[in-house]
């Protein structure tokens, strides 16, 4: 169950009790993360309230005690969303792969902006417990990741700040957002900086995937002897963390008293190129790669410092990469042959 405890970060200390069961509302519930989360919730013994604008999920449901469609952009909805709820878990948000973040700017800065304010407004307004941000590794300095084989990143190291999107801004100005409501409202606030999550259920359609299900796709679309594709020149690097590990890192920091920003990621760093080769060799073909160094790549290297996970939260991730990579090459596996059986009825 979500179990809350009570610590406000900036404003003075609660009494409140903790829950044996909980209300709490998932926005984004139709997409990647939100799905999984607001299943995890509900099998926890908590009242799930499912919101989000459009509903593309995986999962077989129900995954959620009730189902909301609204656009979270409009003031009015994110009342209705929070109405007699307990615990808010705000992932609704535009947001893409690098195709994606770095082609568009106004819209994503506008859209998530709105949905922040209006929820965290919205929360204020009736009386919600907690509030839970899913903030971005995005938000950290470029210039410390400059290099492939570069340092994990603490949370401290994302003043001065400098990210190099606007994606990253807008993430690090919810941060400080987040902040100033627990400072004027005493809206308590959790936020964690997720770093590359890839799992089951991850956008596979080519502009909006990420690196992990983008190379699936990739590679159970070549022919044998076929070279794929690799951004950039495979030399950068990320570490990833699977959905299921992500999904305990969110419940473990909104029970915690820990009020400031959270990695949760993973401190194990591989290249593309490698990350490549792992999903070829799952696939058991023999490809080649060809690299384009036209198309965006993102910082050169990013890794997470989970020192502070581990301290704070008793969390760390269990899923090795090979697993969740042979887990995620089976989901888009399946996913491609589901879509072109509906294209073929279709014609």
């Amino acid at each position: 169950m979500c179990k809350i405890s009570v610590r406000s970060v900036g404003v003075k200390m609660s009494t409140k009790k903790e829950m044996r069961r909980g209300k709490v509302l998932v926005t984004g519930a139709g997409g990647f993360i939100g799905g999984h989360l607001a299943k995890k919730l509900l099998e926890q013994g908590n009242f799930v309230r499912a919101v989000d604008v459009k509903w593309d999920n995986f999962l077989d449901k129900p995954y959620y005690s009730e189902s909301m469609t609204l656009d979270l952009r409009v003031p009015d909805n994110a009342i209705k969303a929070t109405k007699n709820i307990d615990y808010v878990f705000n992932l609704a948000a535009n947001v893409g792969g690098m195709a994606w973040i770095t082609k568009v700017a106004a819209e994503i800065m506008r859209d998530n902006q709105r949905i922040n304010i209006n929820m965290l407004e919205a929360s204020v307004k009736n009386n919600v417990k907690r509030f839970f941000f899913s903030s971005s590794a995005c938000a950290y300095p470029y210039t410390l990741q400059e290099k492939p084989n570069v340092k994990p990143l603490k949370e401290s190291d994302v003043s001065p700040s400098n990210p190099d999107t606007f994606y990253g801004w807008e993430k690090l100005l919810m941060e400080k957002e987040c902040e100033a409501y627990t400072n004027d409202y005493g809206l308590e606030t959790r936020i964690a900086r997720f770093h590359s999550v890839y799992g089951e259920g991850c956008a596979r359609d080519g502009i909006r995937d990420k690196v992990p299900s983008a190379l699936c796709r990739k590679v159970l679309e070549a022919k044998q002897g076929d070279k794929i594709e690799i951004w950039g020149d495979g030399k950068q690097t990320r570490s990833f963390v699977y959905v299921s590990d992500c999904v305990n890192g969110i419940i473990a920091l909104t029970n915690s008293s820990y009020g400031k920003p959270v990695n949760i990621g993973s401190d194990r760093l591989i290249s593309i190129d490698k990350l490549a080769d792992m999903v070829i060799a799952i696939s058991g073909k023999k490809l080649g790669k060809r690299y384009d160094l036209s198309k965006p790549q993102g910082v050169r290297g990013r890794c997470a410092d989970i020192t502070l996970a581990k301290k704070e939260l008793g969390w760390e991730p269990k899923v090795t990469l090979e697993d969740g990579m042979e887990r995620l090459y089976a989901f888009v596996d399946k996913s491609l042959k589901e879509d072109r059986s509906r294209a073929k009825n279709r014609s």
